[in-house]
């Protein structure tokens, strides 16, 4: 009965030889097909197998029957995560190139503008006032150099800027005015310093100031939003990939080569998992980095309108001929030179409007780039699994998940390192986040609020700048300078002649003017006789 049995068990064992008894009897599977892959990658054949062995010394990959060794596990892991890393880094100089060219094409322009205009108010002025101009044009390359060096970034305060633009002005003009005498610095800064209770320019300053100083400080913003964008994108695909994620890379990459199943490809949601695992510190920036796009493309938006970029910028030239004209007409004592040229300056159009509304096209192109890119850190898992992945009629049932060719049964992660806490691909301590990415987040939000600032125009360099943005001055003369003025002498001749001091501006009263401080020569005549002694 015994005998029996066991021949019974014999000969069923025989018709089943594939999948009873050892392996070993039957004729082992090929590895041809891996072995041109590996040596492909670039990797030597030295001790890949001819054909498939037992896969228990396999630490990533299925312990199943293999082609691979461990050596083969370790170097095709290693490859799968520089690959990926590679991938990252491609994306990201993609998205660098677009934000590097949005940069170029808008600091360009900017540029182009401040150009145009300090081109303008040369060509115009010299016509207009003649000497007047030639002689004090450095006071005006000042200020475009000002300006350009504040739009660079340098660390400059723009309303000390034109206040003292203003300052100077007056300084010039009014010794151009009054140029038969002569008119000691002492007092000309004086004249500048009053400048509050003048007024020689009307309204113009302080308007100039309050548009000129928003216009800059946005585009000033923006461009550094730009850079800061670049840059942290360049920084975040530089981060290296984990140890968890180059095994899960693996597991999805390359164990279905060494499994015999080359052609399987990864199952959608199983993939899924795995990128949302590898890029969960990315995808945290998703918050800070939408937030920044859209101040930018707020900042973007007051580029436009009559009171946008392009009039402006270009307008300068006019605004300050207008307040010029302002002061001149206002001057009592006047040459015939400058009288001249008042009729002029009065009905000259400055030529400005060709260059408007052509930033318009500009501003919208960076615009529906920043669109497009808000959502680039948590759409990066699944442009990285859009070639990949199985697709097709049954290919859910028919796709890699990790282990064989079969439907990934897991449900899919959310975005960033908190919703990894279950991911079954990637093994993550979510307690310990990049710390490289997070100071990327932290600069996104330090531009975003120096972009808000922007769309106040308050410099976040220059907080405790004085918020007065009324005048051009800055404030009344010292007791000791202005309580009286300098005796205006005319030109040396064979016999000084005294002129009395200019005529009193009503207006203007020093507060030390009541005090009759004795003269200082008094005090240092006897110490300089002093000295000389000695």
């Amino acid at each position: 009965m015994m005998d029996s049995f066991i021949l019974a068990a014999l000969a069923v064992c025989s018709l089943t030889a594939p999948t009873c008894g050892d392996k070993g009897t039957s004729k082992a599977r090929s590895c041809s097909d891996i072995r041109q892959f590996y040596s492909g990658k670039g990797f030597a054949l030295d001790g890949v197998p001819q054909s498939e062995i037992s896969g228990e010394h396999l630490r990533i990959c299925p312990q199943g029957y293999t082609c691979c060794t461990s050596d083969m596990e370790d170097n095709l892991a290693v490859l799968s995560r520089r690959e990926m890393e590679g991938l990252l880094k491609e994306a990201g100089r993609s998205l660098q190139t677009s934000l590097t060219g949005q940069y170029k094409v808008f600091d360009g322009y900017f540029l182009e503008l401040l150009n145009r205009s300090a081109i303008s108010l040369q060509e115009t002025f010299t016509r207009t006032w003649g000497l007047l101009y030639s002689q004090n044009s450095q006071v005006f390359s000042d200020l475009y150099t000002d300006l350009r060096h504040y739009y660079r970034g340098s660390n400059i305060n723009l309303e000390e800027v034109l206040n003292e633009f203003w300052a100077r002005l007056l300084e010039k003009l009014f010794y151009q005015a009054n140029k038969q005498y002569f008119i000691g610095e002492d007092y000309l800064e004086c004249v500048s310093k009053q400048i509050e209770t003048l007024r020689p320019f009307g309204d113009t300053p302080r308007a100039m100031k309050m548009m000129v100083t928003r216009t800059f400080v946005a585009a000033r913003s923006f461009v550094q939003g730009l850079m800061v964008s670049g840059e942290v994108v360049r920084k975040v695909s530089q981060v290296q990939l984990s140890l968890e994620c180059m095994r899960a890379m693996m597991r999805m990459t390359y164990c279905p080569h060494c499994r015999g199943m080359a052609s399987a490809r990864p199952c959608a949601n199983y993939c899924s998992n795995v990128m949302k695992g590898c890029l969960a510190n990315q995808a945290d920036l998703n918050t800070e980095w939408r937030h920044l796009a859209e101040t930018m493309m707020q900042v973007a938006g007051r580029f436009d309108g009559p009171s946008g970029v392009d009039d402006v910028v270009l307008s300068i030239p006019s605004r300050i001929a207008e307040a010029m004209f302002t002061m001149m007409e206002n001057m009592h004592s006047i040459n015939s030179k400058v009288r001249a040229h008042i009729g002029v300056l009065s009905t000259e159009p400055f030529e400005h409007f060709t260059l408007m509304n052509l930033l318009c096209p500009k501003v919208s192109d960076v615009t529906v780039s920043l669109r497009d890119m808000q959502p680039y850190w948590v759409s990066l898992p699944s442009v990285l699994c859009s070639d990949r992945v199985a697709t097709g009629s049954g290919a859910e049932d028919k796709c890699w998940n990790g282990m064989n060719r079969a439907r990934y049964l897991p449900e899919v992660m959310g975005d960033g390192l908190a919703s990894q806490i279950n991911n079954p691909e990637v093994e993550i301590d979510i307690t310990k986040p990049d710390m490289t990415i997070r100071q990327q987040i932290m600069q996104l939000k330090i531009m975003t609020h120096r972009l808000k600032n922007a769309l106040n125009g308050q410099d976040v360099d220059f907080q405790d700048a004085s918020d007065d943005a009324s005048g051009s001055g800055s404030g009344m003369c010292a007791d000791n300078v202005c309580s009286r003025g300098p005796r205006l002498i005319a030109p040396v001749t064979d016999r000084p002649t005294l002129y009395p001091y200019l005529p009193e501006n009503k207006k203007v009263k020093s507060s030390a003017a009541s005090h009759n401080l004795p003269c200082i020569a008094m005090y240092l005549l006897p110490l300089l006789i002093l000295l000389l002694r000695r």
